[in-house]
């Protein structure tokens, strides 16, 4: 019952959430400048130049690092978009600088100012990814959940090793290591996102033989004869 939690997840990620967010970066490509006569409907869907006064921004660069910059300035909407870094431009940016941004459906899609122009993290990336890695894990996840289940199930009084610490915990870290290790790299050089389970799989996969194989070979110690 506890794999169906993970398996919706899965669902939803491939179905809901990645859809979503592949769809939105296709509308956003589409999007065109917004006409001089456009209405404020059209303006949702079409990509608007807007001037914004800066008010004070934030470069925090720790290990969360935080890249913020509060603008002003603007009839219909003010406030504060969040970047992913601060180069090239939120490091130079400073209180009282005119800045022109790219508005799509109520949203700041990027911000320049002196021939310099940086996308804030709402403007919408192919970079799905990551989202594929996470669906990948909550399938990989449920997977277990339901071989481990159904081991329990069969062999209620004999399931050893099938239980939680010698053989689920080791294959969940393989899962979290291996999807990350996947899925970034993947987001980083551009590689094409089918490229994550058809290398995450095999290799949890071959990680759970190994267990399986590992359990299989763990024998009791025999006492000798007299022992206590």
């Amino acid at each position: 019952m506890l794999s169906l939690i993970p398996a919706l997840g899965c669902y939803f990620v491939f179905t809901a959430w990645l859809p979503s967010d592949l769809g939105r970066h296709q509308d956003y490509v589409r999007a065109e400048p917004c006409p001089a006569d456009a209405t404020v409907q059209e303006w949702e869907n079409c990509l608007r130049t807007v001037s914004f006064t800066v008010e004070s921004t934030k470069n925090n660069r720790s290990r969360s690092g935080s890249y913020k910059a509060t603008l002003s300035g603007a009839p219909f909407w003010n406030g504060t978009v969040a970047f992913g870094d601060p180069d090239p431009l939120l490091e130079q940016l400073r209180p009282g600088d005119q800045v022109t941004a790219t508005v799509w459906r109520g949203h700041v899609m990027t911000v320049g100012a002196r021939g310099v122009r940086q996308s804030t993290s709402d403007e919408p990336r192919d970079e799905p990814q990551m989202t594929v890695a996470v669906g990948t894990f909550l399938g990989l996840l449920a997977a277990m959940g339901l071989g481990l289940g159904a081991v329990r199930m069969a062999r209620p009084r004999d399931h050893e090793p099938y239980t939680w610490r010698p053989y689920g915990r080791p294959l969940l870290i393989t899962m979290m290591i291996t999807c990350a290790a996947v899925g970034l790299p993947a987001v980083w050089l551009g590689i094409p996102s089918w490229v994550v389970p058809t290398v995450t799989v095999p290799v949890v996969a071959w990680t759970a033989w190994l267990l399986h194989q590992h359990g299989g070979r763990v024998q009791p110690v025999p006492r000798e004869e007299g022992q206590a």
